[in-house]
């Protein structure tokens, strides 16, 4: 069944508590019923987004990377997957604290990555599975890098 009201998608993306759609405009859109804010089954648009080139849905938050390489966060955040800084659930799309000159980004199911220009990777939210990859297991309220495989280098924690 087509979701009616959306045309001219350019991306879509399914968590685990909502969808979303970019559209060829930089608008997105999402639907479901158990979001924050709860949006029923037909499509809204996010308020306070454009410019946007790339959506992804976790769990039961969201990420979307604007032109400019900034990555903005809504949705619940008990593990600091918007990056914000805190645990406060958002209605609203926040940016992401310290990121710039991103290029891609994925949201898992408490936890979010991000692709930068130079090739590294940074991730927060929840880690008790190892999922952020910095080698502990703990949650991380903000971006922080990503450590190789092997790396012995520990100011990057």
């Amino acid at each position: 069944m087509q979701v009616s009201g959306l045309s001219g998608v350019t991306a879509i993306s399914a968590g685990v508590s909502g969808s979303l759609a970019l559209k060829n405009d930089g608008t997105v859109w999402t639907w479901a019923a158990y979001t924050i804010p709860p949006i029923g089954a037909m499509p809204v648009q996010v308020s306070g987004l454009s410019g946007v080139t790339s959506i992804s849905a976790g769990g039961s938050h969201y990420l979307a990377l604007k032109g400019d390489g900034t990555v903005w966060a809504w949705g619940h955040n008990e593990s600091g997957q918007l990056g914000d800084g805190t645990t406060t659930d958002r209605p609203a799309s926040v940016q992401v604290c310290g990121l710039n000159d991103v290029i891609a980004i994925v949201a898992g199911y408490s936890h979010s990555l991000a692709l930068k220009r130079d090739g590294t990777v940074r991730a927060w939210g929840s880690d008790l599975s190892g999922q952020l990859g910095d080698g502990r297991t703990l949650y991380r309220l903000t971006p922080a890098p990503v450590i190789p495989p092997g790396s012995t280098d520990l100011t990057l924690r």
